[in-house]
């Protein structure tokens, strides 16, 4: 009996020292990659590509009652003309199905077959930003991941950016917790790099580390 306990624990102990050394290897793979996105973009400021304020008009906010992924689906549909709607999203699959960003883009182009919707992920920020204007300049509205207040709390939550003015340095939001939102770039990206978090759970920075989660996120349609 002795044997079989010391043996037993032996693995015990190695099972966590591997998932120890896992866990540091992808903690220190999304510190270089959390450094690499944050880039500077102050030329944006004096880039003449980027002097026109540009939006996607008639984008009405709703206050979530099912997810904030099905609350943006329905929200990109009742601009696109559609009559999906959060409940019959979850009527159809009797749960939520857009928990992961690549889960989110599937369902996109799954509900509007007529466009395509790419996920682009750990974009610099001069990249995110370009990829946002660039769409707004289309017209089209951009769902994307970020941090975002729910009371007191911040929660990994999507939303939509319906604008953006850089002379003016403001970037507008639909968000589906009921309200928009204006703020400057800046907010924006520490947001969108979820550094607004003060002291983020471990268990969500492990699911950054792990790839289930993704910072400075945006989904483009077209």
């Amino acid at each position: 009996m002795k044997k079989i306990l010391k043996r037993s624990l032996i693995v015990i102990l190695c099972l966590v020292s591997a998932a120890v050394i896992a866990a540091s290897c992808a903690l220190f793979v999304l510190a270089q990659k959390e450094k690499a996105i944050d880039n500077d973009y102050s030329y944006i400021y004096t880039d003449e590509r980027f002097m026109t304020p540009v939006s996607a008009d008639g984008v009405e906010v709703i206050t979530q009652d099912v997810s904030c992924g099905y609350a943006v689906i329905e929200m990109f549909s009742s601009w696109s003309g559609g009559d999906i709607t959060e409940e019959s999203l979850y009527d159809e699959y009797g749960r939520v199905v857009t928990s992961t960003g690549s889960s989110f883009c599937d369902e996109m182009n799954r509900r509007f077959p007529g466009r395509t919707t790419t996920m682009y992920s750990y974009l610099t920020n001069s990249e995110l930003i370009e990829r946002v204007y660039d769409s707004l300049q289309r017209g089209v509205p951009v769902p994307f991941e970020w941090a975002a207040l729910y009371g007191d709390e911040w929660t990994l939550h999507y939303s939509l950016v319906i604008g953006m003015d850089i002379p003016s340095d403001r970037v507008a939001v639909a968000n589906p917790y009921g309200y928009y939102e204006d703020l400057t770039i800046e907010e924006f990206l520490m947001r969108t790099r979820y550094e607004a978090y003060e002291d983020m759970p471990l268990f969500l920075k492990l699911g950054f580390a792990f790839g289930i989660f993704e910072e400075n996120t945006v989904f483009i349609v077209e």
